[in-house]
């Protein structure tokens, strides 16, 4: 019997798709363009770096794909929802279902542990990682009962990451996460983040300026 030709693999369907997204904001009389017809697709476990100087529009594009702004024009889907049709309740379930957040600075509750910050997230989640294995993965498996004020920025922007990825989200968002941080720790970050990615599959999209 003759084997059959093996099929090339299937190029993956976005999770996400941005189709011509403008955002202008009106200031009094003035309209500031942050987005002029931007196209963009996240595939099922990419790992996608947008980089652009600061006031480039990075931070609006990332805030309109995480559901936090919607375009002025243009449109957002998520799989099969159209995001820019979908009400303030369906985009909360949409935030805290699907997307995961990390940003410049590190929003931890300074009195909880870094255990505790992570367990926020996956008190809430469907079927999370236990606050100690995203830690883990992050590379503080060892710093689970330090408190914020104990650890270093870097450290800090790890919990970050984890308490961001312990619900399992299907897109990570990191907005400028080195930002904050010296050369060195910044490069701790970006490999806890690659990591995640590698690991996890988890769809990733990172903007930064440098």
């Amino acid at each position: 019997m003759i084997a059959p030709l093996q099929e090339e693999a299937a190029t993956p369907v976005p999770v996400l798709r941005v189709s011509g997204v403008i955002k202008v904001y009106q200031m009094g009389e003035i309209e500031v363009h942050a987005l002029r017809g931007v196209d963009l697709s996240l595939r099922a476990g990419e790992l996608v770096v947008l980089l652009g100087p600061s006031g480039s529009g990075k931070s609006t594009l990332l805030n309109i794909i995480g559901g936090l702004d919607m375009p002025t024009r243009g449109r957002v889907m998520y799989r099969d929802c159209d995001l820019t049709a979908a009400d303030d309740k369906m985009l909360t379930r949409y935030r805290r279902d699907h997307i995961g957040f990390v940003f410049q600075f590190y929003n931890l509750v300074p009195a909880l542990t870094a255990r505790e910050n992570v367990a926020i997230v996956t008190d809430l989640a469907e079927a999370p990682l236990a606050p100690a294995q995203a830690l883990d993965m992050v590379g503080l498996g060892d710093r689970l009962e330090h408190f914020p004020a104990q650890l270093s920025g870097g450290e800090q922007q790890r919990v970050a990451i984890a308490r961001a990825i312990a619900k399992q989200p299907d897109i990570l968002l990191c907005d400028e996460p080195t930002g904050a941080l010296d050369n060195e720790t910044g490069k701790l970050v970006l490999a806890a983040i690659a990591r995640i990615n590698r690991e996890l599959g988890t769809t990733t999209a990172l903007i930064t300026h440098n």
